[in-house]
């Protein structure tokens, strides 16, 4: 699974502002639902609820909030990177300036799942992240996220 499967140039956006967590969930849910054409409430509802069971700031000014929505047929994803960090109750306390939101279908678990540890283990590597944090247009940060070095094949360090 690459995230060009996930995400299109239209699901990145660069320079998001927001004052809090839940502005920042209401904004994204707005830019997504033009995305998967459902409405934006439902979104910020999947996505509320599920902070409620625990932050999805992993900490290191990163979150990847998500959730699953009936009404959806594919995994669909949507990156922001923020102008100003804002607290996101992640983990070590930082705030979070990047942030992969995730939606999935109702029965799409084990895609789900991949899709997360992917896009977990991407914003995991340092490197990728300074480039993120470093690109202030979308379509750069869709080149990052997408580039065949942030989605290697399982056997490419074996050539």
């Amino acid at each position: 699974m690459t995230l060009d499967t996930i995400i299109d140039r239209q699901s990145v956006l660069a320079n998001v502002r927001a004052q809090n967590k839940k502005q920042l969930l209401q904004e994204l849910s707005q830019a997504l639902a033009t995305r998967v054409a459902i409405d934006h409430r439902v979104i910020f509802e999947t996505l509320l609820k599920r902070e409620k069971l625990g932050s999805t700031g992993l900490g290191q000014g990163i979150a990847i909030p998500h959730g699953k929505v009936p009404a959806i047929s594919r995994v669909y994803g949507l990156f922001a990177r923020l102008t100003t960090p804002v607290d996101f109750e992640a983990v070590d306390g930082q705030p979070v300036d990047l942030v992969f939101v995730l939606l999935a279908p109702e029965h799409a678990g084990a895609d789900h799942l991949k899709a997360l540890a992917k896009i977990s283990r991407i914003l995991r590597d340092p490197a990728v992240v300074a480039k993120l944090r470093g690109t202030e247009d979308a379509e750069g940060l869709y080149a990052i996220l997408t580039e065949p070095a942030a989605n290697p094949t399982p056997n490419a360090s074996a050539a």
